[in-house]
């Protein structure tokens, strides 16, 4: 008998499975396909004060092991969120959800964290503070410490909910990031986003994206995240999510080594919509084979061999 149960921010998961916001939208669609309580929870599409469209297409290119995307946020606005979304939910999904946190100014920061920290069913505010895909929002606080910290603080005064800031790798360091964000009250930080690329057409000789540039996602960035996820773990003592890139149970196992204690499933969600229940199925078995009894106690087990 194995145990995949870990704690996040005090709140016990299943298992340390979660799928990523921008790839799981409310769960409406996924919660058709299978019971999606067999998760340990999921972040549910990025959230901003007003509705918004997103990006002009074309917004999505594939590429090799991975994909592009500049979809631009698009979300219904938080006031249908939680009028609308969040009363739906509760039919379907039965355990504390995560809401991702999405903005243009650390003033939409707080509304909209505000707003959703007086929700019953949100167990964690993921602040996203890493969209490559919007202008002048986003990316723009992710990228230096100064800017990072200062919308965690700002959020922090305004929820007792835990806070996860979620850390863009287009950064010089983001083991400084990370570190100013515990500093100013973060409970967790979960990465990587996606990678600032871009793809060009031979046909028409300009870029693929309308947006020009977009972010890769998929198998291709897994390696870049192990090593951040990795670096971040021994500049911080709050617990890390690992995402990018994940798409099996060995993959989630390498990662916890690197030391999260969660992971988030992103890019694969949208080739397989069944691959979390696999991926969950699987993880016994993966850590029977390497003699692995209780997930919690690899977390950061490569800092210690």
């Amino acid at each position: 008998m194995v145990n995949t149960k870990i704690s996040l921010c005090g709140i016990e998961l299943d298992n340390p499975i979660i799928p990523a916001s921008g790839t799981f939208g409310f769960g409406k669609e996924f919660a058709e396909l299978y019971d999606i309580n067999i998760l340990g929870t999921f972040s549910f599409k990025g959230t901003t004060h007003h509705e918004r469209f997103g990006n002009p297409t074309p917004r999505i290119a594939e590429t090799a092991s991975g994909m592009l995307n500049a979809v631009g946020l698009q979300n219904p606005g938080v006031d249908a969120v939680i009028k609308d979304y969040l009363p739906d939910m509760k039919t379907y999904f039965h355990k504390p959800v995560m809401a991702n946190v999405s903005g243009f100014s650390i003033e939409e920061y707080v509304d909209v964290s505000r707003k959703l920290d007086q929700q019953e069913q949100v167990g964690w505010l993921e602040i996203n503070i890493s969209c490559p895909n919007v202008h002048g929002g986003g990316m723009a606080f992710g990228t230096c410490p100064t800017a990072a910290a200062e919308v965690t603080r700002a959020v922090r005064g305004v929820t007792k909910k835990p806070i996860i800031l979620k850390l863009s790798p287009n950064t010089t360091d983001i083991a400084a990031v990370a570190k100013a964000c515990e500093d100013e009250g973060a409970d967790a930080v979960s990465l990587i986003n996606t990678l600032l690329s871009m793809r060009i057409s031979l046909q028409t000789k300009k870029p693929l994206l309308h947006n020009i540039t977009g972010g890769l996602s998929g198998p291709a960035i897994f390696p870049v995240a192990l090593r951040m996820v990795y670096q971040v773990y021994q500049a911080v003592r709050i617990p890390i999510i690992g995402m990018g890139g994940i798409s099996s149970a060995e993959d989630v196992v390498e990662m916890m080594l690197a030391g999260a204690t969660a992971i988030q499933i992103g890019a694969a969600n949208l080739v397989d919509p069944f691959i979390c229940p696999q991926i969950i199925q699987k993880l016994p078995d993966v850590m029977r084979k390497y003699g692995i009894s209780d997930l919690s106690t690899i977390i950061g087990g490569a800092h210690h061999g």
